[in-house]
């Protein structure tokens, strides 16, 4: 029997309930995305005399809230109708609500006028250095603009420290590629020996003392020195025999780009394609802000900064930025995703003895260089 029938039913026999005879019960409940209260028809209980012949609500049911996208509604009343969800403006689009919006396509760390680099035809290698010129001007240019949202660090003060006696893996060298003959583009001799001394005592444990003798070479109001603003930069980062300060690392490691960018401008206005004096000091300091901005050490994280530091450090040599790089563009970190350039890179990080374990995909045939892509 349907519905209309029963309702029928009722109508035409309003004695049967006294004969000793049950009429069906219904309850009608009105919802809609965000409440439910139970009605009752025109025939309901004696409670509601003046409710005519309109469906009315119990006064004792109430509204309880029902599972819905309320969750993703913290600024609004549950009680709003579905219809007006979209208006007023307090509203958002449930893509806001679910952090679903678009990355921003420029970062305030990255020049907006940074130029795009021309690659050879036909992928053919840099043989003149022309592209190595173009990506060591880029990073020049990152440099000065990071320089200009960081304030010069001050002169180191050390203090106690109860950093554990673990050794890190120091990834750099002390020998700068190269021939640029500017003044003050190849430390004076008992610069080079304090930080191999610096280098010597890290490697023994002796972690308070290494880091001190870095401060002091790296103190902008002393020695300067790019490579050991870079090394006094990651002590500072990690605690290595010292507080971990992370901004103040930033700083640091934002003076060695920039002093490093300062040099390496001369090379290239000498017209060296290749780099200057101060180019491995350069890509190093590029290479750990791009850490910096991707990890929200001392600095906001800032993905669009992490991803164009990552990549040209990669381009003027960094094995380990090759293979950050390529994880931006297999995850779409800081850029859009493209599988094609994550196995370049990939690929160029191999090649240089640098090779993640599990990545055999990238050797498959469709990401050979020339398949429709640069």
């Amino acid at each position: 029997m349907g519905l209309r029938d029963k309702f029928k039913k009722n109508e035409g026999s309003e004695n049967e309930g006294a004969a000793g005879q049950s009429t069906p019960e219904f309850t009608f409940i009105r919802t809609d995305t965000y409440t439910q209260e139970v009605i009752h028809p025109p025939s309901g209980n004696g409670n509601n005399e003046d409710s005519g012949a309109f469906l009315s609500a119990d006064p004792k049911s109430g509204s309880r809230p029902r599972r819905s996208f309320d969750v993703f509604r913290s600024g609004r009343s549950r009680s709003a109708s579905a219809s007006s969800s979209g208006q007023g403006s307090g509203a958002k689009r449930l893509s806001q609500r679910l952090h679903l919006s678009r990355s921003p396509s420029s970062s305030e760390n990255v020049p907006q006028d940074l130029p795009e680099i021309v690659m050879p035809e036909g992928g053919d290698e840099d043989k003149d250095g022309t592209t190595e010129s173009q990506w060591e001007k880029r990073a020049t240019l990152l440099a000065r603009e990071n320089e200009k949202n960081r304030s010069r660090p001050g002169t180191p003060v050390h203090g106690s420290s109860s950093a554990p006696p673990v050794i890190p893996h120091l990834r750099f060298s002390t020998q700068s590629g190269g021939d640029a003959p500017a003044p003050k583009a190849v430390p004076p001799q008992a610069v080079d020996e304090d930080i191999q001394e610096a280098i010597r005592l890290h490697e023994e444990g002796k972690l308070e003392e290494s880091t001190a003798l870095f401060g002091r070479l790296a103190d902008p109001k002393g020695t300067n020195n790019p490579l050991s603003q870079v090394l006094y930069g990651l002590a500072l980062r990690h605690g290595w025999g010292c507080e971990p300060d992370t901004a103040k690392a930033v700083s640091y490691l934002s003076a060695a780009a920039s002093n490093a960018a300062d040099i390496e401008q001369l090379a290239l206005q000498a017209g060296l394609k290749k780099g200057g004096a101060a180019k491995g000091e350069l890509v190093l300091a590029i290479f750990e802000l791009a850490n910096c901005f991707r990890y929200g050490w001392g600095i906001p994280k800032d993905p669009i900064a992490a991803k164009q530091y990552y990549e040209t450090a990669a381009n003027l040599g960094d094995t380990d930025a090759m293979n950050e790089v390529a994880w931006c563009y297999l995850e779409g970190f800081g850029t859009k995703k493209d599988k094609f350039a994550a196995a370049r890179y990939y690929r160029l990080a191999e090649k240089n003895g640098n090779k993640i374990m599990g990545n055999s995909w990238i050797w498959k045939e469709k990401y050979d260089p020339g398949n429709g892509k640069k």
